[in-house]
């Protein structure tokens, strides 16, 4: 067998002030074939999978590029269309095959495509023909759009938030992808519309016991290939966003079709019940400070660049600083410039600097003081489960008793690492404050004597009641209360 893999992903906010061009990509990840690391990434490992998968079975892996761009707003067309092009002239090249396996996202836009997934399958699709098998590995916070299902053979999803298992479901997708090249199965997508969007944290109930139940159907129903939650994102304004129920069958659409919906109807009613609860500014401060122990992590959930936001948001820091919190540190605020100047005065000086809250509205104001440049770390990283997530140069300042990481690479916090390559011991600390929705939880619950998930500010379109979408669907929870109600009552 001869199988073509990829990789091509990145997560759009249309929201976000920051657009994205190929210096984005080269920054987070760029990998022409054979350039691969051996550690996969979010969306890659699809890639190092079938390398293992190869070597064991004696097939040959065609490698195109595989490449990543963290979070952020449109992503530029002469980017994506190059990006694209590459990789699909790479598939031309490696003609014949037997099957194409990819690494994708499943939330990016690009200036004139708000389906640039659907608009890339479609293309892959053309030049292998109807007969040759496509399948990707995707994100759950993404758009599920008809012209993926029509494009591709089969599709599995994360079923993890936080992603800890994108190597696990690389996996599966390859599972499914050999069973089918080998003749043993002949997989089928059924699709169900939940007309919802939400968050759906697996760190905690309703969502745990969800995926727990969606598992073991797996591994008790022959006929179940797979089962995946597709989120949705709420950040991004295009014509198909929403929570969609994919099951994957071995041939048995009608079978297929019944469990989604069931399971969709079952997501549905518990709509509303899923996200952490939350506290503002004022009183995650007051409640980290007065703890017995720590060290306490307050959670900066909107200011995530994970979802496309900034990072650089100063709400929760100010609240610090105003209530005279010493024992306290903060990663990260993003700020190239204010790196670049921490560089060019090195370690021990002690210079007054303007830093954070530049990007856009609701995100604070930017801080002045005068600050001490503890530790300076070109091109630094963290961890994030068996990969390595950049977050560029970056600088460890000190103000007023708190230690503060100033990065250059927009990156969520996935990591106490984050803070010990700084020179930060986090596990010393009263109170950390990082910026993530969930992908923090699996390595910081470990340390944290307690979590605050914290609303501060307003970088992120949080409550889809209230967003001014222009391109999403009106028809959907919470938009209205009861999409269904037209159809119970028809019943």
């Amino acid at each position: 067998m001869r199988i073509f893999t990829a990789a091509l992903a990145t997560e759009t906010n249309t929201f976000s002030p920051i657009c994205v061009d190929r210096r984005a990509f080269e920054a987070s990840l760029y990998a022409p074939p054979g350039m691969h690391p051996e550690t996969p990434t979010l969306c890659t490992a699809p890639i190092t999978v079938g390398r293992r998968i190869a070597a064991e079975k004696g097939w040959e892996v065609i490698e195109g590029t595989a490449t990543w761009a963290d979070p952020a707003g449109l992503v530029n067309r002469r980017t994506y269309e190059e990006l694209r092009d590459e990789i699909l002239e790479q598939l031309r090249a490696a003609m014949p095959v037997d099957g194409v396996v990819l690494g994708l996202h499943g939330a990016m836009v690009a200036d004139g495509y708000e389906d640039t997934e659907g608009d890339f399958l479609s293309r892959v699709r053309e030049i292998v023909g109807p007969d040759i098998l496509v399948c990707a590995e995707l994100d759950p916070h993404s758009h599920l759009t008809a012209k993926r299902l029509a494009a591709a053979d089969f599709f599995v999803y994360f079923k993890e938030f936080p992603h800890t298992d994108f190597v696990d479901r690389a996996e599966d997708l390859w599972r499914i992808a050999i069973d089918t090249l080998e003749g043993r199965v002949k997989p089928v997508m059924s699709v169900f519309d939940c007309r919802m969007i939400d968050v759906f944290p697996t760190s905690r109930d309703p969502m745990r016991s969800f995926v727990d139940k969606i598992m073991t159907m797996e591994k008790s129903d022959a006929d179940i290939l797979s089962i995946s939650v597709i989120h949705g994102f709420m950040a991004g304004d295009v014509p198909e966003m929403g929570t969609k129920l994919l099951v994957v069958t071995d041939n048995k659409p009608g079978k297929g079709s019944a469990i989604a919906r069931d399971l969709g109807l079952e997501l549905f009613s518990k709509r509303g019940t899923f996200i952490m609860p939350q506290i503002d500014e004022k009183q995650a401060v007051s409640e980290a400070m007065a703890a017995a122990s720590g060290p306490v992590v307050i959670a900066d959930l909107w200011d995530n660049p994970g979802g496309g936001t900034a990072g650089d948001a100063t709400v929760i820091l100010q609240e610090l600083l105003d209530c005279g919190a010493t024992d306290t540190a903060i990663g990260t605020i993003w700020d190239p410039m204010a790196v670049q100047i921490c560089m060019a005065a090195g370690e021990g000086a002690e210079i007054p600097l303007r830093f954070g809250a530049k990007s856009a509205p609701g995100t604070g104001n930017p801080i002045d003081g005068l600050v001490k440049i503890v530790r300076i770390v070109p091109n630094a990283e963290m961890r994030f489960g068996e990969s390595f997530a950049p977050f560029g140069d970056a600088a460890h300042i000190q103000l007023d008793g708190i230690d503060i990481i100033l990065n250059s690479t927009r990156a969520q916090s996935f990591d106490p690492s984050l803070f010990s390559v700084m020179g930060i011991d986090p596990g010393t600390k009263k109170i950390l404050v990082i910026k993530s929705t969930n992908h923090f939880y699996a390595s910081f619950s470990k340390i944290a004597s307690q979590i605050l998930y914290c609303s501060a500010g307003t970088p992120y379109p949080n409550n889809p009641a209230r967003t001014p979408y222009r391109r999403a669907r009106k028809d959907i929870w919470p938009m209205v209360a009861d999409p269904f109600a037209e159809e119970r009552r028809d019943a």
